[in-house]
């Protein structure tokens, strides 16, 4: 029980004296370097907040430019996206110029054929390769080149249509591209320390990803403003080869067009001559065919009128034949008797061989007249085909200005 109750050591004065100094001395270094510390952590905070002051305005900085570099590509994509959209339509009405001037070029093909089928019902003679059949063949052949052409040219059009809106396309996903990035930017241009809505984020410090390097998002949306360009350019150059396409196939068409109806008026012309001639000659064959049907009345009628003479000189050598014994002479009488019937009948032989001539001349004129008038029948057909059936139908025709 003593021992528990043992009194702590003793301290030597000097000993105390030591503690108290050793104390103060620790405290005072511990002041100072406290005071040291808050000296270098206010140092360190003046010197953060300059620096992340600096820094953020330099991110305000780079964001504003950013901003800048976006609304200026993105004016550039509507600038171009504005000039395709305009030269995509007027290659659209450039379009429709081709497919009417297309629809246009089917009825005169039609027709040309028509009258070459048409012709294809002339007779005779007449069926004739003529210059209006050439004409013809060659329209025929115009007009299908210049389907041929259109279709072609309306293809390439469409093509370019495609192109055009496939390089509108690429505006507009780059645009709208641009238009989120640059409200995401806007956003971030309006955050201080004091929006509400700032918050701490993970995403924010990794830098890893998908990202872009400045240099190709320029050279993307380069890209996509030069093929823009380009396609405009291209659409451009056809739309002065269509304008002129339509132009020389118009041209060709209206030439060839009225090449043929002027080989029409030409031909029905020659055909009206022609016919004229023809029906001047029946005429004149018909008047000859009465006067030679007169002519063979007049034979008959002579050889009828000799008739008479004839048995009266036979009766008189026949009654003097019966004279009786040294009467029977032959006398003067006697000798021209028989001369007058060898002279009747001669002139009978030679007026039936003028009838038998004139007969023969006769059938020869109705064979002619018969000729003459299948003929004039064969013209008037020609006539009929030309004038009525082919040149009236072509009057319908016409050649627009594509």
């Amino acid at each position: 029980m003593a021992k528990l109750l043992k009194a702590p050591p003793k301290f030597h004065p000097s000993e105390w004296d030591m503690a108290n100094k050793m104390q103060c001395a620790s405290t005072e270094s511990q002041k100072s370097r406290s005071e040291r510390m808050i000296a270098e952590s206010q140092r360190l905070l003046d010197e953060i907040e300059t620096t992340t002051q600096k820094t953020q305005s330099d991110v305000n900085k780079k964001i504003e430019q950013r901003q800048e570099e976006i609304k200026f590509w993105k004016q550039e994509l509507d600038n171009k996206l504005e000039q395709i959209v305009h030269e995509t339509e007027v290659l659209l009405t450039f379009k429709t110029r081709l497919e009417k001037s297309l629809e246009s070029c089917k009825e005169p093909l039609i027709v040309a054929q028509k009258c070459l089928l048409n012709r294809q019902r002339r007779v005779g003679v007449d069926l004739v390769h003529d210059e209006v059949e050439q004409e013809l063949v060659k329209e025929t052949e115009v007009l299908q080149g210049v389907i041929a052409l259109l279709e072609r040219t309306l293809e390439q059009t469409n093509e370019q249509i495609r192109l055009n809106r496939s390089a509108k396309y690429n505006l507009e996903m780059d645009l709208k591209d641009k238009f989120t990035a640059l409200t995401i930017d806007d956003y971030c241009a309006s955050l201080t320390n004091n929006t509400p809505d700032i918050r701490y984020a993970d995403i924010a410090e990794n830098i890893k990803g998908n990202f872009v390097s400045p240099e190709d998002w320029i050279y993307f949306s380069n890209i996509n403003v030069k093929k823009a360009d380009k396609q405009r350019n291209n659409s451009l150059a056809l739309r002065v080869l269509i304008g002129g396409i339509l132009s020389q196939t118009e041209n060709d068409m209206r030439k060839q067009y009225e090449t043929v109806n002027a080989a029409f008026r030409n031909r029905v012309k020659e055909v009206k001559d022609a016919k004229h001639k023809l029906e001047t000659l029946l005429a004149m064959v018909m008047d000859e065919t009465a006067s030679q049907e007169k002519n063979i009345a007049a034979l008959k009628k002579g050889i009828a009128d000799k008739e008479g003479p004839v048995k009266v000189a036979q009766t008189r050598l026949e009654a003097r034949n019966h004279r009786p014994n040294v009467e029977l002479c032959y006398d003067t009488v006697q000798c021209r008797l028989i001369s007058e019937v060898q002279e009747i009948t001669k002139n009978i032989q030679r007026l039936k061989n003028a009838l038998a001539q004139a007969e023969t001349e006769l059938k020869g004129l109705r064979r002619r007249q018969l000729s003459l008038e299948e003929e004039i029948q064969v013209k008037e057909n020609t006539l009929y085909i030309d004038e009525v059936l082919c040149m009236q139908m072509r009057e319908s025709v016409y050649i627009n200005n594509f």
